[in-house]
């Protein structure tokens, strides 16, 4: 895969044109995208980051998350290349694979990203890239980032829903990790 020029902070999320000249999960290319962000005083991205990877701690601080499992019984921490399922936004169970998974330390941000993908009848088949940026910022913030692309027939039907669902679940997300990193009661 390579990063096309003019891509911004699509590239710095991982995302990137396939060598195959398709554009991908490319933002704006795919049937649904969307990209929430917070930037949060008191916390750093060692606190955050426990919470992101640790699965377990999901559905504490989360309502759109059920049934997260792995078939390989490697978690509940997500590492580079790990396989796991998990049930959102109303879809069975996704099958995810971790594609970068980078800790956050000195200098460097957290980095997550997994694809998901359901299978089916080309009304049914879903194709998902869902990145993570995790950056401790001067003056004690720190920045929690997450950008999804989703390809196919349910992600369209998703987009044209009013509220967006993804776009005020993933806020929700986001939300509840600053709460449960924070110590606060979570949802």
């Amino acid at each position: 895969m390579g990063v096309v020029a003019g891509m911004g902070a699509a590239a710095e999320m991982g995302f990137s044109v396939p060598d195959d000249g398709s554009l991908g999960y490319l933002p704006g290319t795919g049937d649904n995208f969307v990209s929430n962000e917070v930037i949060v005083q008191g916390l750093t991205a060692a606190q955050v980051w426990r919470y992101l990877v640790d699965t377990s701690t999901w559905e504490s601080y989360y309502d759109n998350v059920a049934d997260i499992s792995f078939p390989h019984v490697d978690g509940p921490e997500l590492k580079k290349d790990i396989a796991f399922s998990f049930g959102t936004f109303g879809f069975p169970p996704l099958d995810a694979r971790v594609v970068e998974f980078q800790d956050p330390a000195q200098g460097a941000p957290g980095r997550l990203s997994w694809t998901a993908k359901q299978d089916g009848a080309p009304e049914e088949r879903l194709d998902v890239l869902h990145a993570w940026l995790v950056e401790d910022l001067s003056g004690g913030r720190v920045r929690i980032l997450t950008q999804e692309t989703q390809i196919g027939r349910p992600a369209a039907a998703l987009a044209g829903e009013r509220p967006n669902p993804m776009l005020n679940g993933h806020q929700a997300w986001l939300d509840g990790l600053v709460s449960a990193a924070s110590g606060k009661a979570a949802r």
